[in-house]
């Protein structure tokens, strides 16, 4: 495999989703400005939901439409329906990103059907974007864990990754959304999803509920797997799983990566800069470790 790891962010998203607190477009533009400048290349900045469901992703057309337009920076947003995607398009939009679970039960509390009813949902969605000349990625969640079922079996991780990568997502993310997951148990579901899904085609997403995310990377590092999600600060949670904090830190990663000799393109000292400012909005310390010992080092 190559020595080059994709890191996508999702803090400006899934990082800033579940805050409480109002956060301003201007604000969140700075974040992206800053990520930029640190050398991050995959930004996901928008979620193209009902405000009603998740109010701090209100302003995701305006996020899109003033982004800095950067060659070699690529954006994505996350869309659940028709609605979702004609608004991603209106806003110029170029990548999106649908999700499904790999449990029935989280399924159900969270859309309100089951798995395969939720992929075949998305179809006229993909098909659609598709046609549009957007490229769409999966994302499956509990795919180490639920919070109402527990442990989730990997071939049924495996089967979702292949229904959506069957539907044309070109990159499936495989999200320990509430944090369970453990060195071993990542192994065994990457093993499972590579029997259905080339491992090219895989990223890692995980949380750091219990303190695993980092080891969980490892692993799946060590499997084959070259692109992972992670979150400026550690920022992030699911508002449909209680409980569930915040996403491994892209600070963590990229710190991680760079000691093992792979290439990210990104500066973590400039990282640090985003994740000084986000902390300093949100007004509390941050969540990385590595971010933790660089302040204290300056």
């Amino acid at each position: 495999m190559s020595d080059a790891v994709k890191i996508v962010e999702v803090g400006p998203r899934d990082g800033l989703q579940n805050e409480a607190r109002p956060i301003e477009t201007s604000e969140k533009l700075r974040l992206v400005e800053l990520l930029i400048e640190a050398g991050v290349g995959h930004i996901e900045v928008a979620s193209f939901v009902s405000p009603k469901w998740v109010p701090q992703m209100a302003g995701s057309a305006e996020v899109m439409q003033r982004v800095p337009k950067v060659q070699g920076v690529h954006y994505s947003a996350l869309v659940p329906n028709m609605i979702g995607l004609e608004q991603a398009l209106a806003a110029g939009c170029r990548e999106i990103a649908v999700f499904a679970a790999a449990s029935e039960s989280f399924s159900q509390r969270n859309i309100n059907c089951g798995i395969r009813e939720s992929v075949e949902r998305y179809r006229t969605v993909v098909e659609s974007a598709l046609q549009n000349g957007l490229r769409v990625r999966g994302y499956v969640s509990c795919v180490l864990g639920c919070p109402y079922e527990g442990p989730i079996a990997p071939d049924k991780v495996a089967e979702v990754a292949h229904m959506l990568r069957e539907m044309g997502c070109y990159e499936i993310s495989l999200g320990d959304t509430i944090g369970k997951g453990t060195p071993r148990g990542t192994r065994l579901m990457i093993e499972a999803c590579a029997q259905r899904v080339p491992l090219g085609e895989l990223a890692g997403h995980f949380h750091d509920t219990y303190g695993m995310a980092i080891a969980n990377v490892s692993a799946a590092l060590d499997w084959g797997v070259r692109v992972f999600d992670s979150s400026v600060a550690g920022l992030g949670g699911c508002p449909y799983a209680k409980g569930a904090t915040g996403n491994v830190a892209t600070e963590d990663v990229v710190y991680l990566l760079q000691c093992l000799g792979f290439e990210t393109g990104i500066n973590l000292e400039r990282l640090g800069r985003a994740a000084s400012y986000i902390s300093g909005v949100l007004g509390r310390p941050t969540s990385s470790k590595v971010g933790q010992a660089m302040a204290c080092a300056t």
